[in-house]
């Protein structure tokens, strides 16, 4: 079993930047493809990043892209989701997850680890 452990979240103004981070609880996780879904009060939840296991490939929603980034370091264990230029409906409950199943996709199902969630509000 894998374990996810999100952190970073918090309460920031509009236009202003959060850095959230992901550590799993084994070093495998280097192997593994990892992304970054949220989930908005009386919504479902949705993708909004993903990254390859080598860091080579990344993917973002339309909603993000240009305002978020994704990264890894696996030498740190370490996932990371920079958010920019945050708006009032960026607030969400954040989780990391991660994909062992060596099928590159942004589809909640092949993501088979997931994290606890963080909560980022963004105030207008």
């Amino acid at each position: 079993q894998v374990q996810l452990v999100e952190s970073g979240g918090g309460l920031v103004q509009a236009g202003g930047s959060l850095r959230l981070s992901c550590q799993p609880s084994r070093r495998t996780f280097r192997n593994y493809d990892m992304g970054w879904f949220r989930q908005a009060l009386g919504k479902e939840r949705e993708f909004v990043a993903a990254i390859n296991w080598s860091g080579g490939r990344t993917d973002y929603a339309d909603s993000v892209k240009g305002r978020f980034t994704i990264s890894r370091d696996n030498a740190e264990n370490t996932v990371y989701l920079q958010m920019n230029s945050l708006k009032p409906e960026d607030t969400a409950v954040y989780y990391c997850a991660a994909n062992s199943n060596y099928a590159w996709g942004r589809e909640q199902a092949a993501f088979d680890y997931w994290g606890q969630g963080t909560q980022v509000t963004v105030s207008s």
